[in-house]
């Protein structure tokens, strides 16, 4: 059961924020930059200085844009085992920086090809690694 806030919004305030971000559906590119630049002027603040309102816009905001990337720009589908390689690579990461979840020889077969990644270790990965776990599925 989600708790609900008990914070109020301050109705004003929220529809003058609506009025100046103007949040849509996304549908070009375009507005994914606008909404996109907004989100980014949102996320530079201090979190103590971010209104319960302007809270709730960036929230808004992620899902908006997270949808459209989702749709416009669907990462391509990679076998597990390369795609762990390829997130290590790009975090200029080692596979011994692994070893604190799985096995070395796990970690070895794993990148080699030669075992599959199971729903666990796909989970303990996508933590460790701050990704979707179905990156590994």
């Amino acid at each position: 059961m989600e708790i609900m806030s008990t914070t109020i919004l301050d109705e004003g305030r929220y529809r003058e924020l609506l009025d100046v971000t103007l949040p849509v559906a996304i549908r070009t590119e375009m507005e994914h930059h606008r909404l996109l630049t907004a989100a980014a002027a949102l996320m530079d603040r201090p979190d103590n200085e971010i209104s319960e309102e302007e809270g709730r816009l960036l929230e808004m905001l992620s899902i908006l844009i997270d949808e459209y990337e989702n749709r416009a720009h669907p990462l391509p589908k990679a076998e597990p085992h390369k795609m762990l390689a390829y997130i290590l690579e790009e975090r200029n990461m080692k596979p011994s920086d692994l070893w604190t979840i799985l096995p070395k020889s796990r970690v070895s077969e794993i990148l080699s090809g030669k075992r599959s990644i199971s729903k666990v270790q796909a989970g303990q990965l996508a933590d460790l690694l701050r990704v979707p776990v179905d990156l590994f599925l």
